[in-house]
């Protein structure tokens, strides 16, 4: 019986913490993925974070595909837009792709109507 009242126990605990994070929209996973891996250290979003690199404008004028061309392979796209700015950025290709897939869900939320 004991056993039995763990078990349960358990059970609530895990489904109840577990809850909150399956409830999350791709935006808001994204918003803490831009938090964690400190994006605002070179890029501001709303006026909050480096105000060299306001994300708003940027992304306006980006399909979700190029924003995530430019999350794993910056370098290219650099090029190809002919971008300067120092530091150059850092490649994101190494987050998992439900995070990939929730950074640029956030990042086109950014574009302004």
């Amino acid at each position: 019986m004991r056993f039995h009242m763990l078990a349960t126990a358990f059970v609530v605990s895990a489904v109840s913490t577990a809850a909150p994070a399956l409830a999350q929209s791709p935006v808001e996973r994204g918003m803490k993925v831009f938090t964690d891996q400190k994006c605002s250290l070179c890029h501001s979003v709303a006026g909050k974070g480096n105000p060299k690199g306001p994300l708003e404008e940027g992304v306006s004028k980006l399909s979700a595909d190029e924003i995530r061309q430019w999350l794993v392979n910056p370098q290219e796209m650099r090029d190809k837009a002919k971008a300067d700015r120092k530091p150059a950025m850092k490649s994101f290709s190494t987050l998992s792709k439900d995070d990939l897939d929730a950074l640029v869900a956030y990042l086109v939320s950014l574009k302004k109507k």
